[in-house]
């Protein structure tokens, strides 16, 4: 029986070849998705834990203890209880330890803080230390934050005391320390923050002997490994964590374990990267088994006369099917090997490497079984097809021309394939869930399906019509098409193909464009700073000075806490440095409201004021500075004037510094007891270098000073002979200067706010209670803000809350192609360096982007699949082509047209096939509600763009006519040269 297996498959080697090439390509995607899927699928899980906030990620044991002789050997056995308790197989644990303590501030009875005492293995290296570690016993490394507030330097000691003790300890700062990376793990142990207003200090572990510290804490903190959080070779960290902590409970020490939420996002991350796959899989093998069918369908045709022999010989239907199985086998098993093999070495660079090592073993046996599987069903497939066509009679079997087909069997699936797809198409817009995930291949099956039944129709009559006209060539192809059985499903096959591959490049495509616009948003420039500075000025200052010409750098501030939530930049610079977007509106709108002319600034050491007291006693007449360069507030008191004409001098010694000190404010003061009334300030001047600040007609021009907005405006007036400032009894009244435009311009993004009555605007974030604003541009987006916001000047905004600064996230935003020379000139200490680039890097980890190359990959070899299943049907019917046209020949029909109704014939299909394609595409874009991969997180700020662009559809015709014309091309080149 094999023998004649053997033989069969000898004698018809082409078709058998191609059965071979379908089975090569199905094992293929197989194979690939098993090696692809684990290794994307580590790379994700791995993307998610470093997205994860570094709290997460660390294993936190505690135990109280007590003063010892020995405190290393204490901290060393609770590292080995917590070993076995907890075995985890790999990390590295951070041991220390904490006492509570308490500073007491000298000369100030009652006033203390909290200033706890730690030691930690390893401090050196996680802190940049001026002066020298803690070495010996009382030896003390102090913030810089502490060393500020307590006015501490290298070498002064202080004194503290235990929180169980009234006795005080003495310690030595031996040097001062800030963090190195601090968002590092190894201070994402609040335990080793400050608790109260106060950094903890750190020193020698011999500290711990000292009795007076007799209430300590053991800390055992363990970083995971990333592989272990990632869960490779299904390791489970949380099935460690939960078995532990009964045992710790029992002990009496306490386990904190926040990595477990972690480590269920990295399986969920898991699970839908395998689902992400499973389903380019799935598309990729139900569309290969459709293939097979045709394909045992065509091939069978030569099967069935050996059916009929065998069956007039007495062989059983058994036998004759394990006939049949003999030669599926050996084209099955050949292609499957290759394609095995085809898909590791596919895989590897589509994925961008390998799977890590502990899941080789894995992904080896992974791709073998799902091999396996699919050709298995293959084989069914070409078997359940052979078994069908073996139940006709014996005439039947032997008869070379097929019967005619019993159409209302195929519109029976037609119809129930088009119901398919209208419920996917309900679930895709209901969510996406169960067939929903498939509805657009599903809807461009079910247009193909309407498309081939019309082009069979069609080309039917169309034959007809042209063989009455004498159009020969046209209406031999037209009926070739329209009769050669199998010819709408080879349509529906090739259009389906070309419709998910357009689809998919246009899904792909439109993710790719959605991550960016994302990050452009997020973050509001191709790369941003977040920055440590001690006022808005200080930003503002140090950028302007670093990059004067505005070229590639803007400060900005997010004040995300605000309501509606702030953002400051620098607007003049906005144009050149940000990303900007349509939805974020007009980008003058903040610069179409010039500024006052700014006042002169103050660079003296000393300031003297002229005025005239109309009051009956000495007036206090106070005045509020602000240094340009670190945004520091200078407060001068102007005493002693008495009654009259008068001078009054006080010293500034900051605004010598540059580039000086720009006047905020006055304000005069009504103490109990003084009368209520009026002072001019005639002049301001300054001293060394000499000069004036303020004349009187700068000091009478109204548009330079304002009350407060909350205070009537009747306490001040102008005239030519200066500034008239008049308070009631009791009171002060303060006048600020003018020198940003008011009501301050901003644009608005979403709803008005409800505070917001009638024209009486104003936002509560620039320092006074309420600062007028005025709408000057409406968006729908803001950058970083989002739907809801307010955008703003950062310079005027700064200036009207003078003194009062309310912080923010303070930024740097650069453009791209910003020299390292202007980051290094701003000098300020950063925080966080983000790239736009890199956020949709980011981005592109989650489990929807991940799985996209493969589900490309899957299309294309389908795509393949379709060209193979072309190929076998121009095949297995060339003979009875080539009879056909031999006979025409010998009816006079010149080999010229004999050809051309061959390339037609072929390529009729493949063309046909193609437009259909794209026609499908068009349609299951809408109909199926065919987008970019949503986010994971829902983040839905600005409209995701088309799915299904020119780009995509031309790129899907262009490779699909290579492909199929290719393919068309080949399956007539033999034809040729046989015909005479």
């Amino acid at each position: 029986m094999y023998y004649i297996a053997l033989g069969a498959v000898r004698r018809r080697s082409g078709p058998a070849l191609l059965m071979a090439l379908l089975a090569a390509l199905l094992a293929t995607g197989a194979s690939c998705a098993a090696w692809y899927g684990l290794t994307v699928s580590s790379r994700s899980a791995g993307a998610e834990v470093l997205r994860a906030p570094v709290e997460e990620r660390v294993i936190l044991a505690r135990q109280p203890g007590d003063t010892t002789d020995d405190p290393r050997g204490a901290l060393d056995r609770f590292a080995s209880t917590v070993r076995e308790m907890l075995p985890v197989p790999s990390g590295t644990p951070v041991l220390g330890v904490v006492a509570e303590a308490t500073y007491n501030y000298p000369g100030r009875s009652g006033a203390s803080t909290g200033l706890p005492i730690a030691y930690r293995d390893g401090f050196c290296e996680h802190a940049k230390v001026t002066g020298s570690c803690p070495a010996t016993a009382n030896d003390a490394a102090i913030s810089a934050d502490t060393a500020r507030r307590l006015k501490l330097k290298a070498g002064d000691t202080f004194r503290l005391r235990s929180a169980t003790s009234s006795i005080p300890m003495t310690f030595r700062v031996s040097g001062v320390y800030v963090h190195v990376e601090p968002g590092n793990a190894y201070w994402s142990d609040k335990l080793f923050r400050a608790q109260g207003s106060l950094d903890p200090l750190f020193t020698s572990l011999d500290t711990f002997r000292d009795p007076l510290l007799t209430r300590q804490t053991y800390a055992w903190d363990l970083d995971v490994p990333l592989p272990l959080l990632r869960g490779d070779g299904a390791y489970d960290l949380n099935g460690l964590v939960n078995a532990a902590a009964p045992r710790f409970a029992a002990a009496q020490l306490e386990l904190a374990t926040p990595t477990g939420k972690l480590v269920d996002r990295v399986r969920e991350e898991r699970i839908a990267v395998a689902r992400g796959v499973a389903i380019g899989l799935g598309q990729l093998a139900v569309l290969a088994w459709f293939a097979f069918a045709l394909a045992g369908r065509f091939t069978g045709r030569d099967r069935r006369a050996d059916a009929g022999l065998l069956k007039l010989r007495g062989s059983t239907a058994r036998g004759i099917l394990r006939l049949a199985l003999s030669q599926h086998l050996l084209p099955l098993l050949g292609g499957g090997a290759a394609g095995w093999v085809a898909g590791f070495l596919l895989a590897w660079p589509l994925a961008g490497g390998l799977p890590v090592t502990v899941e080789l073993w894995v992904a080896l046996l992974l791709s073998l079984g799902l091999v396996i599987v699919v050709l298995g069903i293959a084989l069914l497939v070409l078997l359940a097809v052979d078994a069908l066509q073996q139940r006709a009679p014996v005439a039947a079997l032997l008869r070379r021309v097929p019967s005619a087909r019993a159409d209302w069997r195929s519109g029976v699936v037609d119809l129930a394939l088009v119901a398919l797809a209208a419920g996917a198409v309900y679930q895709a817009r209901q969510g996406g869930s169960g067939l929903g995930v498939v509805a657009p291949a599903l809807v461009a099956l079910a247009v193909a399906l309407l498309l081939a039944r019309l082009l069979r129709r069609a080309a039917d009559r169309a034959g007809a019509v042209a063989l009455r006209a004498g159009r020969i060539r046209l209406g031999l192809t037209a009926v070739r098409v329209s009769r050669q059985p199998g010819t709408d499903r080879v349509f529906a096959l090739v259009a389906v193909t070309v419709a998910m591959m357009a689809l998919a490049l246009g899904t792909f495509s439109a993710g790719r464009t959605e991550r960016a616009g994302r990050a452009d948003v997020e973050l509001g420039a191709p790369r941003v700073l977040t920055v440590t500075a001690a006022t808005r000025t200080e930003l503002l200052y140090a950028v302007r000075r670093a990059d004067p010409e505005g070229r590639y750098a803007m400060a900005a501030v997010v004040d995300a806490g605000g309501s509606p939530p702030v953002l400051a930049v620098d607007s003049r610079r906005l144009a050149t440095v940000a990303t900007w977007r349509p939805e974020y509106g007009p980008i003058d709108a903040l610069t179409r409201f010039p500024a006052p002319a700014a006042l002169p600034l103050v660079t003296g050491d000393r300031l003297t004021v002229a005025v005239t007291s109309r009051r009956t006693t000495t007036t206090l007449l106070g005045a509020t500075l602000q240094h340009e360069g670190t945004g520091e507030p200078v407060r001068v008191e102007f005493k002693g004037l008495r009654p009259g004409a008068g001078e009054a001098s006080a010293a500034v010694p900051r605004c010598a510094v540059a580039p000086g000190c720009r006047l905020v404010a006055w304000e005069l003061f009504t103490p109990e007891g003084s009368d209520d009334g009026s002072v001019t300030i005639r002049s301001l001047t300054q001293q060394n270098p000499s000069g004036a600040v303020l004349g009187p007609a700068q000091l009478a021009d109204v548009t330079h000073w304002r009350s407060d907005f909350s205070s009537p405006a009747v306490h001040i007036a102008t005239s030519g002979g200066g500034l008239t400032l008049t308070t009631v009894p009791a009171e002060s009244i303060k006048v600020s200067v003018v020198d940003s435009p008011l009501p301050q311009p901003v644009v608005l993004a979403g709803p008005t706010p409800s505070t917001w009555v009638f024209d009486d605007a104003a936002v509560g974030r620039f320092g006074d209670p309420a600062t007028p604003v005025r709408v000057a541009a409406a968006a729908t987006v803001l950058p970083v803000l989002g739907h809801e916001g307010v955008l703003t000047d950062l310079d005027a905004a700064r200036r009207v809350a003078g003194e009062s600064d309310q912080g923010g996230t303070l930024q740097v935003w650069l453009t791209a192609d910003a020299p390292a020379s202007v980051v290094e000139a701003i000098g300020l200490p950063v925080l966080s360096d983000r790239t736009a680039a890199a956020r949709a890097e980011d981005l592109a980890a989650d489990a929807s982007v991940v799985t996209a190359p493969f589900g490309l990959f899957a299309v294309a070899v389908g795509a393949l699949i379709a060209a193979g299943l072309l190929g076998l049907s121009a095949a297995v019917d060339r003979e009875a082509q080539l009879d056909h046209l031999r006979a025409l020949r010998w009816q006079g029909l010149s080999r010229r047209s004999a050809l051309a109704t061959a390339y037609a014939g072929a390529g009729s299909v493949a063309l046909a096939g193609l437009l259909g394609g794209l026609a499908a595409a068009l349609v299951a874009r809408p109909v199926a509600a065919v987008t970019a991969p949503p986010f994971p997180d829902g983040w839905r700020v600005i409209p995701p763009p088309g799915a299904l662009g020119p780009v995509a559809l031309a790129v899907a015709a262009g490779v699909g006519l290579v492909v199929l014309g290719a393919t068309a091309w080949l399956s007539v080149r033999r034809l040729r040269g046989e015909l005479s």
